[in-house]
């Protein structure tokens, strides 16, 4: 089996490292601890923390032992890395909120992609009986501060005197590398992940732990990932891509996959799933010889889908796909999968007792211009309700909507004027 930091090497993850030598040997005895750090400061976990979180899962795919650490304390505290401004505090009970959240989303990926538990922890249970005397002599004495002056997460806003960096945010870098000093001493941890951006803060670990343990510990951290044409990874026109079905459906999560432009496609496969070597090289050769048909994309949708919400709902999504091309029957669909297939289609909100006929529906919705032309688009056999064509311009009953006409969310029917076009009709 390849040692797993050198498929994290091939798969282009590796971005700095304090040791690689020493960190490959680390790594080629099984059963090795490593963890990397999720502060709460979200609803939900987004696909900005999917290259983390897979990078653990991949660690114990390989035989070692990855500690999820949830960042109950320095969530509270705020980490200046990659921000331009000091972050506006939360409340304590927020924090611990959203750690309950996102630990249930860690335990529910890694049973998914595992078949195992983690090990998650959270770096509140040991910071919070820490006195002020116990922090400024057991960790900050073995930090300078031309040493901490030093980091680029706190250089570039101490060079900005217009800003600024509060005592609070610059101490982050100690609690985290007290961290990683705890879970040395803990459990024989030696090595942190992260982001590029938390390089300055994982070698504070590392440095702690050579000054106060007198042993080695290894940093490693990601590349930035950006997009070819520049932008940053990870967002939409509506916002980051949660992996969170509440805040992003897993319809919307597909089609961001699927809408991967081909220059980063390749890059994204070896990011984001666990398909091998022989399996990219074959989709790369598609992306060359038949772009059209986007196998690379459909593959790098379907991978991150079933890794994120299952395959139960990859076949929801596959299948509203289908049904809104006409290869499917809307009535069979996933209600909830397809209205969120249509969320940005034009829709209407009618009381069922004042629906308009079909034609005045048809230029509610912004399909036809006038009811003239509706009429004539629905005599020709242009449009239908819920995949079945009608030709003429006729009341819709109950039969028309899917789901519970008198349900207290309303019912809706899916209307389409030639190929493309759409529409919603919400009762309700």
């Amino acid at each position: 089996m390849m040692n797993i930091f050198d498929e994290l090497s091939w798969r282009g993850l590796v971005h700095q490292v304090s040791d690689a030598d020493g960190l490959r040997k680390y790594l080629d005895t099984p059963g090795q601890y490593m963890y990397c750090g999720f502060d709460p400061t979200a609803e939900s976990l987004h696909i900005g923390n999917l290259v983390p979180l897979l990078s653990l899962v991949r660690m114990l795919r390989a035989g070692h032992k990855p500690i999820f650490l949830l960042g109950g304390a320095t969530g509270l505290i705020g980490d200046p890395s990659g921000k331009d401004k000091e972050r506006e505090l939360s409340n304590q009970e927020a924090v611990h909120a959203r750690a309950d959240r996102i630990k249930a989303q860690m335990e529910a990926f890694v049973l998914r992609n595992t078949g195992e538990k983690p090990l998650v922890v959270n770096n509140y249970d040991w910071v919070k009986n820490m006195s002020a005397i116990e922090l400024l002599r057991d960790v900050g004495k073995y930090y300078t501060v031309n040493y901490m002056l030093a980091k680029d997460s706190v250089k570039g806003r101490i060079d900005r005197e217009e800003v600024g960096i509060s005592y609070t945010e610059f101490s982050y870098m100690i609690l985290q590398g007290f961290d990683f000093y705890h879970l040395c001493k803990e459990y024989g941890c030696r090595l942190q992940i992260g982001g590029g951006d938390q390089w300055g803060n994982i070698t504070a670990g590392t440095e702690l732990i050579r000054k106060k343990a007198a042993g080695d510990a290894y940093a490693l951290t990601f590349p930035l990932i950006t997009t070819a044409s520049g932008k940053k990874f990870g967002k939409s026109e509506k916002g980051a891509i949660f992996m969170s079905s509440a805040l992003t459906s897993p319809y919307a999560f597909y089609q961001f996959w699927i809408n991967t432009d081909d220059a980063d496609v390749v890059k994204f496969l070896k990011y984001f799933t666990f398909l091998g070597q022989e399996e990219i090289a074959a989709l790369e050769a598609c992306v060359a010889s038949a772009p059209q048909e986007r196998a690379a994309q459909k593959a790098l949708a379907a991978q991150t889908t079933i890794m994120v919400h299952g395959e139960d709902e990859l076949k929801k999504v596959l299948a509203a796909t289908d049904a809104l091309f006409g290869k499917g029957d809307l009535r069979s669909t996933d209600h909830g999968t397809l209205a969120a297939a249509l969320e940005s289609a034009p829709a209407r909100d009618y009381q069922f007792a004042e629906l308009p006929d079909l034609a005045q529906i048809l230029v509610d919705l912004g399909l036809c211009p006038s009811k003239g032309q509706a009429r004539k688009d629905i005599q020709a056999g242009a449009v239908s309700i819920n995949g079945d064509k009608v030709t003429e311009a006729r009341a819709l009953t109950q039969d028309d909507f899917l789901g519970e006409v008198n349900a207290t969310h309303g019912a809706f029917s899916v209307l389409r004027k030639g190929k493309k076009n759409y529409g919603l009709v919400r009762l309700g």
